[in-house]
């Protein structure tokens, strides 16, 4: 993606099975948890480099002795920077006194983070502050150890509001409405009040208070808590949980709208936001790896019992596509073929913009993400040539010489390397003119790869948001190599509608397409559509969630895709720039094809998998047209 975009987060969790020593006897040091953790990170840090935090948790300690231990850093690389705090007390160890890393039993009882269960996160700061407290994962402290909870997640509510509002009917006084806040204290709410109801049932039946915290510990119902603390959860979410006794948790929302997988062997448990980065970082193969089903949670129990239990519903099944296209690492296998296909699919409309001229344009990339949807369209591209190939050669029949053939053969496509992402930008200069200027040299490109009035050149990206720095940095760079036409194809479809599931999406405003759009309304005088619109959307405004319609799609309704698209390629398209523009998207259609079991697409049709969509989406077109320039949830 040429612009980017941020979403909430990486996740990875890791419990040892085995005692310390195990560790120490089979892989020759005390620190393979933490090892393992700091790699899983390592892997995801695709998803969040705006901060991270990392948590332990020591199974058995004696009363007195710490054993819970949380870091987090919004340093420039805060993973390095949490995993040089958590190995410095090792490192000095290994200097004083290097027999000590030998003794995994002294290290459990002498130093932070030896211990058996972790959980990391990463985070991409979509918006408010990126300060150490907003930061994962988050800690609900309590003197009782079975009511300790530790949290990090990757997701985003919709109805913070209505949840913010039953704490307080609880008689809780939270000090934020942040849905981080909300959840932390509603699995804790009812992790308390589990308690209570476990300590005097077995008060009742005669056992001294230190007897019930270890019979607390074997009868906690982790699922029936979970259920009973995402009741009315709407939003996409994988959350890792911690108690401090040493339960642990992955959960999963009921349309599987953001991603988990986890698994298992007789030495370890791990759960992460990407099954390859587990493939990776445990040497084990794709059909090991088990995704969390949707509306379940991976419940691990102090005693080493794993299991993967239901905790709502599920729905639909609507996990987000641009995890496919985008967010996630290509090395998966499913997702590396699913944006091959994007880019395969893309092919047709691509030769049709070029009067499938092959011989006059030159096919290539921006950025390095779009390169798998780009070997996509390649294949293709060499399949076409090959047919016409086979049509040559067979209408030529006996007159064929090897001239003949140099000249039938000599079809290819054209495939360079001709923009490459320089530096990366920062500047503080406050007048547009000159930021611009800068902005602009972000690319760069390579000169003599096109001729110059004679060749097309074809672009794939990933996705087009903003439309931003294609106008004011990409086209204006490949309109200096001369070529005649410009194309620009994006493998994700037009994105009309704002995401509230942890994308950084949340303004309609900041769309291409609905601007395109807007103007389109312009040009064909039905301007009037929009207080229409408008009238509808503030007359649910306060209406139950449930209840809410989609009414922004009216908006779109007049338009094909195709006029949608010319419009985004005339508002593109720099001033002075000398050659044609046009811009391809991908179909509603082949993205089904391409991605069938990841059917979230709600940010490309409006078709929301909870009801809080709708009300997010119809907000966000009255804080438009109200001229106010804010977030809708």
């Amino acid at each position: 993606m040429s612009e980017q975009i941020k979403h909430e987060c990486g996740i990875a969790l890791i419990r040892l099975l085995k005692p310390l020593e195990y560790y120490y006897t089979r892989y020759g040091t005390t620190l393979y948890g933490i090892n393992k953790l700091h790699l899983l990170m390592e892997k995801q840090h695709n998803r969040g480099q705006d901060g991270a935090g990392a948590a332990a948790i020591k199974l058995d300690m004696q009363p007195g002795s710490r054993y819970i231990f949380r870091l987090r850093s919004n340093a420039p690389a805060p993973i390095d920077d949490i995993f040089k705090q958590i190995y410095k007390p090792f490192q000095e160890i290994a200097e004083k006194h290097p027999d000590r890393l030998d003794d995994a039993n002294w290290l459990k009882k002498n130093v932070d983070f030896a211990g058996e269960l972790f959980l990391g996160h990463l985070r991409y700061g979509t918006f408010g502050k990126n300060s150490i407290e907003n930061l994962h994962p988050v800690v609900r402290f309590n003197n009782w150890m079975t009511r300790n909870l530790v949290l990090a997640g990757n997701f985003n509510m919709t109805n913070v509001d209505e949840l913010f509002r039953k704490l307080v009917e609880y008689g809780q006084y939270p000090v934020e409405t942040s849905d981080t806040v909300t959840v932390l204290e509603k699995i804790g709410h009812v992790l308390d009040r589990t308690n209570e109801d476990l300590y005097h049932k077995f008060k009742e039946q005669g056992f001294t208070k230190e007897q019930s915290t270890q019979l607390i510990i074997q009868n906690l119902d982790v699922q029936a808590i979970l259920s009973k603390a995402s009741r009315n959860w709407d939003g996409g979410y994988a959350i890792a949980g911690m108690f401090g006794h040493g339960d642990a948790f992955v959960m999963r929302d009921p349309n599987g709208i953001r991603p988990a997988f986890w698994y298992k062997d007789d030495e370890i448990v791990i759960a992460a936001s990407e099954r390859p980065v587990i493939q990776t970082a445990f040497n084990v193969p794709f059909e090991s790896i088990s995704e969390l089903k949707p509306g379940n949670a991976l419940i691990i129990r102090k005693n080493g019992e794993v299991s993967e239990q239901q905790i709502t519903t599920p729905g639909p099944r609507r996990a987000c596509s641009f995890e496919r296209i985008y967010f996630s690492r290509g090395t998966d296998k499913e997702i590396y073929n699913e944006r091959k296909k994007l880019g395969q699919l893309l092919t047709k409309d691509i030769l049709a913009e070029v009067d499938n001229d092959l011989r006059n344009t030159v096919f290539s990339y921006i950025p390095n993400t779009a390169a798998s949807a780009f070997y996509g369209l390649v294949e293709e591209l060499n399949r076409v040539c090959n047919d016409i190939i086979k049509d040559k050669i067979l209408e030529a029949g006996d007159n064929l010489s090897r001239q003949k053939l140099d000249e039938i053969f000599s079809l290819k496509a054209r495939i360079e390397k001709v923009a490459v992402k320089d530096i990366k930008m920062r500047t503080f200069i406050t007048q547009d003119s000159q930021r611009d200027d800068l902005v602009a040299h972000v690319y760069d490109v390579t000169y003599g790869t096109v001729r110059r009035g004679i060749d097309s050149l074809v672009v794939i990206d990933d996705s087009i948001v903003r439309g931003t720095t294609l106008k004011k940095s990409i086209i204006r760079i490949l309109d200096r190599l001369g070529p005649k036409k410009i194309v620009i194809a994006s493998s994700a479809p037009q994105i009309r509608y704002p995401d509230c599931y942890g994308i950084d999406m949340a303004k309609i405003t900041d769309f291409i397409a609905f601007n395109a759009t807007i103007e389109l309304l312009k040009d064909t005088r039905q301007t009037s559509l929009l207080g229409e619109v408008y009238k509808k959307c503030k007359a649910q405004e306060n209406a139950p969630k449930e209840e809410v319609v989609n009414y922004v799609k009216e908006i779109y309704a007049p338009f094909t895709p195709g006029q949608i698209s010319h419009k985004i390629s005339q508002l593109v398209t720099p001033a002075n720039c000398k050659a044609e523009v046009a811009v391809v998207f991908q179909t509603i259609e082949n993205l089904h094809e391409a991605i069938p079991e990841h059917t979230g697409d709600w940010y490309f049709t409006g078709d929301y998998p909870t009801p809080g969509g709708n009300k997010v989406v119809n907000k966000s077109f009255i804080n438009y047209i109200e001229g106010r320039n804010e977030r809708a949830y």
